[in-house]
């Protein structure tokens, strides 16, 4: 079950943003993809977190940055056609963080 969990939260993290990339951004999938990953960049937040990192936390509103504030910002972003991309990227990795909220709570 954790070895599922980890495939799962870290391929949304680095294999989607670049399947997604490369199937729906032919023409620029290589900036595409760099925005894409950088999504993860909102985990800077898990700095002020105490522990920092605890595999049992769920991220989804506990950090700043992973909060329904700011998801709903990242959905205002990704509706934006100038900041579609940054968006995705920030939801993509709410997607990924989410998953593993669903993997933390389940019992199997």
């Amino acid at each position: 079950q954790l070895m599922v969990r980890f495939i799962a939260h870290y391929g949304i993290h680095f294999i989607v943003p670049i399947f997604i990339a490369f199937y729906f951004y032919k023409e620029n999938r290589l900036w595409v993809s760099i925005i894409l990953l950088l999504g993860i960049l909102i985990d800077i937040d898990h700095l002020v977190a105490n522990p920092m990192f605890d595999p049992n936390r769920c991220s989804i509103n506990f950090h700043p940055l992973h909060s329904y504030w700011a998801i709903a910002l990242y959905i205002i972003l990704f509706l934006l056609k100038k900041t579609r991309v940054i968006g995705l990227a920030f939801l993509l990795h709410i997607l990924a963080d989410t998953v593993d909220c669903l993997f933390i709570r389940s019992e199997f």
